[in-house]
């Protein structure tokens, strides 16, 4: 499989690394960064706006509360396996916590983006999309900026 992990590993002569013997904190930062980089591109593609407000539309997906919202929402879909990473991220300890977030919302959405990390980095790329899908739509959020039409 020749997937955007593995491509980049080959790029610097690493091997990647079992994602299941990740730590779930180093999952979770990874699925911090693959769930940011997907919503940015769906709003992109979605909206002919400047980079501020992209930049404001993103920010009400990402946060800790609407990611906690998903994570619950999604919890019912998950595989045995992402149950157990999902569980070992809520559960983890941090040493950060963001400003503006509650601590249980913020262990939520830990929680949601070791499960997007653990499907990046295990080469299961259709999964990662498909939770970030269902993260989206649970979440529902409206945007100011009209989505432009589509020019088909």
């Amino acid at each position: 499989m020749h997937d955007l992990r593995t491509m980049i590993a080959k790029q610097y002569g690493h091997i990647p690394c079992e994602a299941g013997m990740l730590n779930s904190m180093v999952l979770a930062y990874v699925g911090d960064a693959v769930f940011e980089l997907y919503v940015r591109t769906m709003l992109v593609d979605a909206h002919d706006s400047k980079a501020g407000e992209l930049h404001r539309m993103s920010a009400s997906r990402v946060r800790a509360s609407a990611q906690a919202r998903a994570a619950k929402g999604v919890l019912p879909e998950l595989t045995e396996g992402e149950l157990a990473v999902y569980k070992r991220a809520r559960n983890a300890k941090s040493n950060t916590m963001p400003k503006n977030a509650e601590p249980e919302d913020y262990s939520y959405a830990t929680a949601f983006e070791a499960v997007i990390g653990f499907s990046y980095l295990s080469g299961d790329e259709a999964r990662a999309l498909y939770l970030m899908k269902r993260a989206l739509e649970i979440e529902a959020v409206e945007d100011k900026q009209r989505p432009r039409p589509y020019k088909g």
